[in-house]
């Protein structure tokens, strides 16, 4: 989704910060600006800094009046950080002016912790480390967050604002269970392809034609999607309404649930994810 593809026609947020700079605007800075922009966020109090910006994000800039890569950026409110992480030590310098003493840092950055953006930006107190999946750059993400000590109500609700713009937002306790929420949702996107994946292909093994069992497969699994997320019931009892004793559905879900099938895979998987996510964090 392009970063004006959406309605703004939504009235204004009351939480979003009266003032914004965004320190990156790619896929998923962009797709939050967009988010932003759609609830209410002022363009005429909203600044990017990208010397690489996307061309819509030039236009977006000009048509709405955003502030484009000025040569003194202001101090807003709110500090968004969706640059490459390995960017953030070269950038460090340049953004500590950025930063007010009631400024609200949100950083998007992976394997960036908020020890290390305290220690990169000394100047930050408010911080909020969140990690948003890649469908949070068609509004239907799932993030988690984690705030500092010294993040207030207000601006508490103010990142739930800003957050909640690309999907669904869920609030940890504890920075530590960020790696376990990277290996669900944050590597989750992944899990799902590869499903549709493996489903086409063994439609092209059981007979079928291989574009229509990749249309099959892919149809399947939003539609179950779709269906899961309208449906308040869990997973586990829609399953079981899809199973019928003795039939070719409870007949596949015995081999799939198997002593060392899907779950105890998944189980594997998402724990070699979360070592992985601690490894790299720094």
């Amino acid at each position: 989704m392009s970063a004006n593809s959406r309605p703004d026609t939504a009235a204004p947020d009351a939480a979003l910060p009266r003032s914004l700079t965004l320190v990156g605007a790619g896929k998923m800075g962009g797709a939050m600006l967009a988010g932003w922009l759609a609830g209410g966020l002022d363009p005429r109090r909203t600044t990017i800094i990208d010397p690489q910006a996307p061309p819509e994000i030039r236009v977006l800039c000009a048509a709405r009046g955003l502030g484009l890569n000025p040569a003194k950026p202001p101090v807003s409110e709110a500090l968004v950080l969706a640059m490459k992480p390995q960017g953030l030590e070269g950038a460090a310098a340049g953004l500590a002016p950025l930063i007010g003493p009631d400024t609200l840092v949100v950083s998007i950055l992976a394997g960036k912790t908020l020890t290390n953006l305290r220690d990169r930006l000394p100047g930050a107190r408010a911080i909020v480390r969140a990690m948003p999946n890649l469908p949070a750059s068609i509004g239907r993400g799932a993030t988690g967050a984690v705030a500092s000590t010294a993040v207030s109500a207000q601006q508490r609700a103010q990142a739930q604002a800003l957050l909640a713009s690309v999907g669904l937002v869920e609030w940890l306790d504890d920075e530590a269970l960020i790696d376990a929420l990277t290996a669900v949702s944050g590597s989750g996107p992944a899990y799902v392809f590869l499903l549709a994946e493996v489903m086409a292909q063994a439609g092209v093994a059981a007979g079928l034609p291989a574009d229509m069992a990749a249309r099959l497969a892919r149809s399947t699994v939003s539609g179950a999607g779709a269906l899961l997320e309208s449906n308040p019931r869990e997973a586990g009892a829609l399953r079981q309404d899809v199973t019928s004793p003795g039939g070719t559905t409870a007949e596949a879900l015995a081999v799939l649930m198997r002593p060392g099938g899907l779950p105890d895979l998944m189980r594997e998987a998402v724990d070699a994810a979360r070592r992985r996510a601690g490894a790299l964090a720094g």
